[in-house]
């Protein structure tokens, strides 16, 4: 995200093997001659605009090393394990005193105190431990029930966009105060932050909630439904959409049923309603509903396979798929950022960076000579 922004973001990986996920695969970018290369699809996909150093962390020389590159850094992303990087001489504290002003951002899995401060944490761990699969997934009492994870990993991403937005933050505050900042970013507290109604369902009812597959907890009517051809997504959010969607489906009598009347109502019914709407949509084509509702302003759409995501109008007109060149493959696809500003461009022209692709010039930038970089690689520090 922020070297979509502009900025100039370095990653610092291991001699030979580098970034958990470069490894992360199949599938693997295929090199011009249709060959594996080492970049897995899962690095692939959270790479775009940085550049690559190698530094060996065990040595005195690679310790040092990252101290230079953080003397002139604004912000340093680390996701360590909780005291790693002190025993190195790289922590919030010791970077801190040669670059008062920098912002360290920490992102552990469970935060730098409490009693799990220490354990390893994955993004599945933390779908279960914090509450997301408790409500995910269809009923336990249906086929298929029982508790799901999201298919992507959610609360990776999320914790990423979180750091984003803290870093961002930390570096306006610094405009004004002058100081920099330490963030203590935990999995755990982003998965617990985003329970959002769910947990205000239990708060104010002291209800336990509970996996409801794809109908919604507050809003109805929301779920899949069988057509004749095929499934479909209902949204209707309001009264007013009710009331259209009622006139569509040729029940415009629901409308002004007192069970039915307001979402309250309808959601405290649905066990009634919820029969007359798939006896509804079960007489016609997909096609044919999501003309109609789409010209009567009531949400809905097709569940998309990943395919016909990027075969979808909207998603082309909106270049979220772009291709940027690539030295092994020619060309690398990317699903680019969402950013879009009228007055400035995103910086969408590196691709995901080999291990150790820019190491040499990196270091150049901080005084090393060439002879200096071939000693420190013949010894591993590089």
């Amino acid at each position: 995200m922020l070297a979509d922004l502009g900025a100039d973001v370095v990653k610092v990986e291991r001699p030979g093997s580098g970034d958990d996920t470069r490894a992360w695969g199949p599938p693997f970018l295929k090199d011009t001659d249709g060959h594996d290369t080492q970049e897995a699809g899962y690095y692939l996909a959270a790479n775009r605009g940085k550049r690559s150093i190698t530094v060996n962390l065990d040595t005195p020389e690679g310790q040092q090393i990252v101290r230079e590159l953080a003397k002139n850094a604004d912000i340093i992303l680390e996701n360590y394990k909780v005291d790693t990087l002190a025993r190195y001489g790289l922590s919030y504290e010791d970077i801190c005193a040669i670059n008062p002003k920098v912002i360290y951002c920490s992102i552990t899995g469970f935060g730098q105190t409490g009693p799990k401060r220490t354990h390893l944490a994955y993004d599945f761990l933390i779908q279960a431990m914090g509450g997301l699969m408790s409500v995910t997934g269809e009923r336990d009492d249906l086929p298929g029930g029982g508790p799901q994870k999201i298919g992507i990993p959610i609360i990776d991403l999320i914790t990423g966009v979180y750091a984003s937005t803290a870093v961002l933050a930390a570096l306006a505050s610094r405009e004004v105060t002058g100081k920099g900042e330490h963030i203590d970013l935990a999995m755990l507290d982003v998965q617990v932050g985003l329970l959002a109604n769910q947990a205000m369902n239990f708060l104010l009812a002291d209800k336990t909630p509970k996996r409801t597959g794809n109908a919604h907890p507050n809003i109805q009517p929301q779920n899949v439904y069988q057509c004749a051809d095929g499934q479909i997504v209902l949204v209707v959010g309001n009264d007013g959409q009710f009331t259209k969607f009622c006139d569509v489906i040729g029940r415009p009598e629901l409308a002004s049923d007192p069970r039915f009347k307001t979402n309250s109502e309808r959601v405290r019914h649905q066990e009634i309603l919820q029969p007359i709407i798939v006896k509804a949509f079960v007489q016609e084509s997909r096609a044919h509903w999501i003309e109609r509702l789409e010209q009567a302003q009531v949400p809905c759409g097709p569940i998309n396979s990943i395919p016909e995501v990027f075969n979808d109008p909207q998603v082309i007109h909106r270049q979220m798929l772009r291709h940027i060149p690539h030295s092994q493959a020619g060309s690398v696809p990317q699903v680019v950022s969402p950013f879009r500003f009228k007055n400035a461009s995103l910086s969408l022209d590196k691709a995901p960076p080999l291990l150790g692709e820019h190491t040499d010039e990196i270091l150049q930038t901080i005084g090393m000579t060439s002879e200096q970089i071939k000693a420190f690689r013949a010894r591993g520090i590089v």
